[in-house]
């Protein structure tokens, strides 16, 4: 499978609806961002204290990792490992069929997006439901997010609501209450039917072993007490070593996410219930999951990308993102953190474009909470891309234009002479050649008349003259 950008960008840019919202909703989560950040007088304090904390965690990951088995397991639940999708899919499909269970309520889990676990439970007879509101209303629609933290924000409240008369039988309003309490009956009754409780992790602290899952409206919690049986899926960077380390986190997740300075729900999870607990699975289990994140580790220069805490900010500051959307990138993670991280959780030649679906403004680098020099990462792949060949046929076809002429001088002076003859002909033609896609949304600088080297001699040969 290979994730195409370029071929989605019109359509994303020819898209009214679509740019209406993602105007809207970027733009409000920015400013909630900004004010939220401005009251917190130790921000770049507790940034850098989280990056140094991700760095010293990722350096000594497997130590952690057993540390948090240890503790999982002290508490009455089980771990298992996954070693790639298929692998994390087949433990889930092992454990549904050890319990009997026909359904699954999730929450919002961007991981079990990426080894794509809705689609297997389906072909194996276990109905999975959305419980997240923006995640229910894309299984409804049959998309997959267009954003972290937000995946229905490419939906305006008009087509939600032309989606839910359509698929659940109501009158058609766009009364946000009303709409938002019809998914509330629908999801109550499935959270009492569900077998199984399938939920993400945020952070998993190993020091004692606890499941941490952030949330604004409830369903998490729900989705993780009411069945019998809960199963955790946990990307192995997801870890923070200590107890201490938490409220950082926290607050560095919330305000960058959402622009809160604190979130409505966080779920402290560890195990299954105890006899004197009154609600809870009765089994729990945690599947770490891997699915090319070891490969990653082992870069020194790239393994920064696994310090990313799923908060989305970079997707809103991002111009290419704020232009063309998630649904563009054709891949669980979008904007700049998918464009570092899709590339390496499969292959440059899967997603030979990623890299390059940037400005390298370096805007997601300032608003990263933990610090991710995302454009380092991303002039990393790029040269990777170009040295294996996989990045876009015109780019390396202009480079190598380029070293020729400028190992060339006589070559160089050509082209110098022949592109200022194009712009006294007009450079409008240039719209329809090679150079379009960039004279579309730009202007082409023109060149000055004269060169740099006229000029020189012109001027050393009036001094030598005078």
């Amino acid at each position: 499978m290979q994730f195409r950008i370029l071929r989605n960008t019109s359509d994303a840019l020819s898209d009214g609806p679509l740019q209406a919202n993602l105007k809207h909703a970027l733009g409000r989560s920015l400013t909630a961002r900004a004010a939220a950040v401005s009251e917190v007088e130790n921000w770049e304090e507790l940034r850098s204290y989280a990056r140094h904390i991700k760095k010293c965690t990722l350096r000594d990951l497997g130590r952690y990792l057993r540390q948090m088995e240890e503790q999982v397991q002290r508490q009455g639940g089980r771990v298992l490992w996954a070693s790639d999708a298929r692998e994390a899919v087949g433990h889930v499909l092992e454990i549904a069929r050890t319990h009997q269970a026909s359904t699954a309520a999730k929450s919002k889990s961007m991981l079990t997006e990426e080894i794509q676990l809705n689609a297997a439970l389906e072909d194996s007879g276990i109905r999975p439901v959305e419980t997240d509101l923006g995640e229910f209303i894309l299984q409804l629609a049959g998309q997959i997010p267009s954003h972290i933290v937000a995946p229905a924000l490419h939906m305006s409240r008009a087509q939600v609501a032309a989606l839910f008369a359509d698929k659940l039988q109501m009158e058609a309003t766009d009364d946000v209450r009303e709409l938002t309490e019809t998914a509330r009956r629908r999801l109550r009754r499935e959270f009492l039917k569900a077998d199984l409780g399938i939920s993400g992790v945020n952070f998993g602290i190993a020091e004692t072993g606890t499941v941490v899952v952030v949330e604004n409206e409830g369903n998490a919690r729900l989705s993780t007490a009411l069945p019998r049986v809960h199963i955790a899926l946990m990307g192995i960077e997801k870890l923070i070593p200590r107890w201490m380390d938490l409220p950082v986190f926290l607050k560095l997740l919330t305000i960058s996410a959402t622009g809160q300075r604190i979130t409505s729900y966080v779920n402290l999870l560890n195990g299954p219930k105890r006899r004197e607990e009154p609600d809870g699975p009765e089994h729990f289990y945690l599947i770490f999951v891997d699915n090319g994140r070891s490969a990653i580790l082992k870069d020194d220069r790239k393994r920064q990308t696994l310090s990313c805490i799923r908060c989305g900010a970079c997707q809103n500051v991002c111009p290419v993102f704020q232009s063309i959307g998630g649904h563009a990138y054709e891949s669980t993670y979008q904007g700049p953190i998918g464009a570092i991280l899709t590339p390496q959780l499969t292959t440059a030649s899967d997603a030979p474009e990623h890299p390059f679906a940037s400005s390298l403004c370096a805007a997601c680098r300032e608003i990263c909470p933990v610090k991710i020099d995302i454009p380092e990462v991303l002039l990393i792949l790029r040269e990777q891309a170009v040295e294996s060949r996989t990045g876009p046929r015109s780019e390396r076809l202009a480079f190598r234009l380029w070293a020729f002429a400028m190992t060339r001088p006589r070559i160089y002076r050509l082209g110098e002479k022949l592109i200022r003859l194009a712009f006294r002909l007009g450079a409008g033609g240039m719209k329809r050649g090679p150079l379009a896609g960039w004279v579309r949304s730009r202007d082409l600088p023109a060149p000055a008349m004269e060169s740099f080297r006229s000029w020189m001699a012109k001027t050393r040969g009036g001094r030598n003259g005078s």
